[in-house]
């Protein structure tokens, strides 16, 4: 039987949600909103309120439980659709865990480096601070091959001394497309915890199909 295996091993998230059905004017979709937040579960594992990188608050108009949810009394770094409603509150369109990879050593990784491209599109620091934000186009397809499953990590390589007597955290996103077909591409998103980077700065290596991609970021 063909499986279609989407990028969730170690440090990718597909997010499904489309927007076939947008509707012009007032209908349910026509001042729906995209974020990336902190999502507060309760102690029955269901989220219940939001915090957008903006700083922005809100609680749901209804719980969300979804299988995903394993830890209660916690938070989940997730993409979150919605549409605002009032006294800050917030009605739920969709929503996808987003993962916080730590950052690994090639010892951690246990396997080559591989650097198989990607589709860059994006990266940006949160308006906190807190994370370094990262959105990828990743090419996948149909494949008989349960095996075939790819892995993004994001590898340590060198921390530099600078002139300025700052540092700067050198790292390298590990991609593998492990016989994946490359038919089509899906979204992946990831957030780096920026209280992981060793480092007064970060500049990030990134293979893709139209050359290497390096981003830097001042964190502190």
């Amino acid at each position: 039987m063909k499986r279609l295996f989407y990028i969730l091993a170690i440090a990718a998230f597909a997010f499904s949600c489309t927007t076939d059905a947008y509707e012009k004017g007032e209908g349910k979709y026509s001042l729906m909103r995209g974020d990336f937040v902190e999502a507060r579960v309760n102690a029955s594992r269901q989220i219940v309120s939001f915090s957008t990188d903006d700083g922005e608050e809100y609680d749901l108009t209804e719980p969300y439980a979804g299988k995903w949810i394993k830890t209660p009394d916690t938070l989940y770094r997730c993409m979150l659709y919605y549409n605002k409603v009032e006294n800050q509150k917030a009605e739920l369109v969709s929503i996808g865990e987003v993962p916080c990879p730590r950052i690994k050593t090639l010892s951690d990784l246990k396997k080559e480096l591989r650097t198989d491209p990607v589709k860059f599109e994006s990266m940006w620091l949160s308006k906190s601070g807190k994370y370094l934000n990262l959105y990828l186009q990743l090419k996948t397809g149909v494949t008989d091959d349960t095996t075939a499953v790819q892995q993004l990590a994001f590898i340590s390589d060198t921390i530099i001394a600078n002139p300025n007597q700052t540092t700067t955290h050198h790292i390298t996103l590990h991609h593998d497309q492990n016989r994946v077909p490359e038919y089509y591409s899906t979204k992946a998103y990831v957030s780096i915890l920026t209280d992981s980077i060793a480092a007064d700065s970060v500049c990030i290596s990134i293979n893709t199909y139209s050359g290497l991609v390096t981003k830097s970021f001042s964190v502190r």
